[in-house]
């Protein structure tokens, strides 16, 4: 009857033992699950940022935005503005022409910012460009889209499904053009 006893209670350490390392391991699994949450989060917050980037010591862009997300923690790291952002861009003589968008984001390992959201450029020369996204290539100094644009100059609009650009817009292109129209400066007088 003693080894009965002994083995009984024996029986009762394990199965308590068991039922502890259960819900211990319950509550390791949410706790990995929430290590799984934290790694979707930006690994940092900063805010009213102001970017510049340079070539050779000269100013060619400055990316302002109210608010930046820090996702350099993922395998293919960017950057997120989801309040909007302002950038500029400079020739080499110091001009600016101007971008801005509701949200932008900057892959880090292509140097591509992605601009979205009521697009509006300013060119040195006043035109007005405008898209719903449009990409900067920094290494390249090109801006380009493939979604609709809307170019208006004093003397023409032209509308078309994509777009490309130096960085100055003194050479573009406007790609399967669906309208132009000419303005009359004789219609002011």
């Amino acid at each position: 009857m003693k080894l009965n006893k002994s083995l009984y209670n024996l029986f009762n350490i394990v199965t308590a033992f068991a039922v502890t390392m259960f819900f211990s391991c319950k509550n390791n699994f949410k706790e990995v699950q929430q290590i799984g949450v934290l790694q979707n989060q930006p690994i940092g917050i900063a805010e009213n940022m102001n970017l510049k980037y340079t070539d050779s010591g000269r100013l060619k862009a400055n990316l302002i935005s109210p608010k930046m997300l820090d996702f350099s923690n993922r395998s293919f790291s960017y950057n997120e503005f989801p309040e909007g952002v302002v950038l500029y861009l400079y020739d080499e003589h110091n001009k600016k022409s101007v971008i801005v968008a509701d949200y932008g984001i900057v892959y880090n390992n292509t140097d591509l910012i992605d601009l979205r959201g009521n697009i509006l450029i300013t060119t040195e020369t006043k035109d007005s460009i405008f898209a719903e996204q449009l990409f900067y290539d920094e290494k390249r100094d090109w801006v380009f889209s493939n979604k609709p644009v809307k170019y208006v100059s004093s003397t023409k609009i032209v509308t078309g499904n994509a777009f490309d650009s130096n960085r100055d817009f003194t050479s573009y292109g406007i790609s399967e053009v669906t309208s132009t129209v000419y303005l009359d400066d004789d219609a002011s007088l």
